[in-house]
C-alpha cells in the first residue's frame, strides 16, 4: 500500500531523502503542476514522486530548496522515469535543469496507443479502464501557485503518481506478453531528445501561418517573430504580451522604416515603439528587407489536388490501416498517418517511418502488396476481409 505524504516538501534534507529512496527503485512515478499564462516558461509549482511506498510532492516555489537532487535522480539511468502524456513535463524539466532530458522514459499515453486503448487516450479514462478507479480532476485548473496549497490539491496531485504504477505495470505486462516493447523506441527517442525540446528562434514565423508567400514579407516576418520571441523570454512573459500576432503580420506586410510609420501601425506599443525594442522592430524590418531573394524562407509547397486513381489509393490504404490497426490492437496513429499515405499511394518504395520495422511488418508491407495488386480488400460475411489475390494459375 503507498503511502500519501499529504505534507509538500520544502525542506532540503526532505527533498534529498526522498530523492535517495527514488534512487533505489527500478522505476518511479512522476507528475508536474505548472501554470504558464503569464509568462514565456512555464511556472514549475509541484513535481509529484510514486515509489513503491510512498507518494510525496515536492513544493518547487519552496524558498531556498535546490532543485539539484531532483534532476540527479532524473537523469539517473537505472531509474525508470514513469510519465503519462509527458511531453509538457519534460519541456519544463528541461528548461529547469539547464537543458537534460530525464532518461530513461516511459510513457504511458504511447504504451495504451501501442496496447488498443485508442489514439492520446487521456489519464482518467486510463486508469478507470485499467485501475478500475474514478480520478477527482476538480483541483486540475486551479491556481498552482498560490499558497498555501490546499488538501483536495495535494490528493488529487499525489493521485497522479499512485494509479499511475498500476497503469504502468499493466501496460508493460500486456507489452511484454505481445513482445511489443521495442514499439516505443522511436516515440521515446523523440522525447528524450533535448533537440525536441530547444527553441529556434528563426524559425518562430512559421506558428504565424502567413497566407502571403512573398519572399520579402516572409524574410521581415522571420525577422520580426525572432525579436518578438526573444523579447518575450527576455521578459518572461508570453509572446502575444509582447506583440499580438496579428500586429506582427500587420507589421511584415506594411514594412514601416520610421518611428512614426511604426506608430501607424495598430497594436504597435506606443510607449515602446520609440525606445530600444521599437528600435529593434526597425532594424529586424531593414534585415529582412535586404534579405537576398535565395534566402528568404519560403511556406510548404501547397499540396495540388490529388488525381482520382490517387485519392482512391489513399482511401483504399486507410481502410487497410484501420483494418490492421484492429487486428493488432494498436492505435492507427502510431502506423501511420494522412502523409503517410498520401506518400505511399504516390511512391510505393518510399522510405517513411510506415515502410520500416515493426510497422512495416504490420503495415508497410500490406500497404505495398495493395498498391501492387498482390492484396484485396473486400466484404465476407460482413466484415472487412483482406487477402492475398489468387493467381490466375
Amino acid at each position: 500500500m503507498i503511502e500519501y505524504n499529504l505534507t509538500p516538501i520544502t525542506q532540503q534534507a526532505e527533498l534529498e531523502a526522498l530523492c535517495a529512496e527514488a534512487a533505489q527503485e527500478p522505476y518511479i512515478t512522476v507528475d508536474t503542476e505548472f501554470v504558464r499564462e503569464t509568462t514565456y516558461w512555464p511556472q514549475l509549482c509541484l513535481v509529484q514522486i510514486g515509489t513503491s511506498k510512498t507518494a510525496a510532492a515536492i513544493d518547487t516555489l519552496a524558498p531556498d530548496l535546490d532543485l539539484a537532487p531532483l534532476f540527479a535522480l532524473m537523469a539517473n539511468p537505472a531509474v525508470l522515469k514513469v510519465f503519462h502524456a509527458a511531453r509538457q513535463d519534460l519541456e519544463i524539466m528541461h528548461y529547469l535543469s539547464g537543458g537534460q532530458v530525464p532518461t530513461p522514459l516511459f510513457d504511458t499515453q504511447i504504451a495504451a496507443m501501442v496496447c488498443g486503448f485508442g489514439e492520446n487516450i487521456g489519464y482518467e479514462p486510463l486508469v478507470g479502464s485499467i485501475v478500475g478507479a474514478a480520478v477527482d480532476k476538480s483541483s486540475r485548473y486551479t491556481n498552482w501557485a498560490k499558497r498555501p496549497l490546499t488538501q483536495a490539491q495535494i490528493e488529487y496531485a499525489l493521485g497522479d503518481v499512485s494509479h499511475l504504477r498500476q497503469v504502468y505495470e499493466h501496460l508493460r505486462d500486456m507489452m511484454a506478453e505481445k513482445q511489443r516493447e521495442h514499439w516505443l523506441d522511436d516515440e521515446m527517442a523523440v522525447l528524450g531528445s533535448p533537440d525536441t525540446y530547444a527553441v529556434d528562434f528563426r524559425e518562430a514565423w512559421r506558428r504565424l501561418k502567413p497566407r502571403s508567400d512573398k519572399p520579402k514579407f516572409l524574410a521581415i516576418l522571420r525577422e520580426l517573430a525572432d525579436r518578438r520571441e526573444r523579447e518575450a523570454q527576455r521578459r518572461d512573459v508570453p509572446r502575444n504580451r509582447v506583440m499580438r500576432d496579428d500586429t506582427v503580420l500587420e507589421l511584415a506586410a506594411a514594412a514601416p522604416q520610421s518611428v512614426d510609420a511604426l506608430l501607424a501601425i495598430r497594436g504597435v506599443d506606443k510607449g515602446r515603439a520609440a525606445g530600444a525594442f521599437g528600435a529593434a522592430l526597425l532594424e529586424a524590418i531593414r534585415v529582412g528587407s535586404a534579405t537576398p531573394k535565395a534566402d528568404c524562407p519560403s511556406l510548404p509547397k501547397r499540396q495540388g489536388k490529388l488525381p482520382s486513381s490517387i485519392t482512391t489509393q489513399v482511401e483504399l490504404l486507410r481502410v487497410l490501416l484501420q483494418f490492421q490497426s484492429q487486428e493488432f490492437g494498436v492505435a492507427p496513429k502510431l502506423l501511420a498517418n494522412a502523409e503517410d499515405l498520401r506518400v505511399l499511394a504516390q511512391t510505393p518504395q518510399a522510405d517513411i517511418p510506415a515502410t520500416r520495422g515493426w510497422r512495416h511488418e504490420i503495415f508497410g508491407a500490406r500497404a505495398r502488396e495493395l498498391l501492387d495488386g498482390k492484396l484485396c480488400i473486400r466484404i465476407k460475411d460482413g466484415q472487412v476481409v483482406c487477402e492475398a489475390v489468387q493467381s490466375a494459375d
